[in-house]
């Protein structure tokens, strides 16, 4: 994770990477052969740069560690989550607790409930091998 997460902001100066990150050569070689097998990075001309997956993945990583950071905001919200809490005022109480955008996007966007009612609706649906276990009250 570092070593990507380097790269990401190095901007495609790799010739830092091994002393920045203390690394041995040993280290520091099958670790770029892995991220550049999974499609994270690429090299040109000798240096190493995200690929468009390992942007897409860098940004997912990014908005994660913000949410893990407002994570007691987000646990705030979700106690104010009842049928009648006025949609306007959550709106408020979101746009004051949390400050990045895509997690505000997020909470407030209508299709996300959408999308879990059907995930829900799929996996009622979806025969399960493990029928015999039970949940004890």
């Amino acid at each position: 994770m570092v070593l990507f997460n380097t790269i990401a902001l190095a901007s495609g100066d790799s010739s830092i990477l091994i002393s920045r990150l203390n690394l041995t050569r040993k280290q520091y070689y099958p670790r770029i052969s892995g991220l550049i097998n999974v499609g994270l990075i690429t090299r040109k001309n000798g240096k190493y740069f995200l690929t468009s997956f390992g942007k897409v993945v860098y940004e997912a990583q990014e908005l994660i560690g913000n949410a893990f950071q407002h994570s007691s905001k987000l646990k705030a919200i979700d106690s104010i989550e009842t049928h009648d809490f006025p949609a306007a005022e959550r709106k408020r109480i979101i746009d004051t607790l949390i400050d990045s955008s895509k997690i505000r996007e997020i909470l407030i966007s209508p299709n996300y409930n959408i999308v879990a009612e059907k995930e829900i609706e799929l996996i009622d649906s979806t025969p399960t091998i493990c029928s015999s276990i039970r949940f004890n009250p």
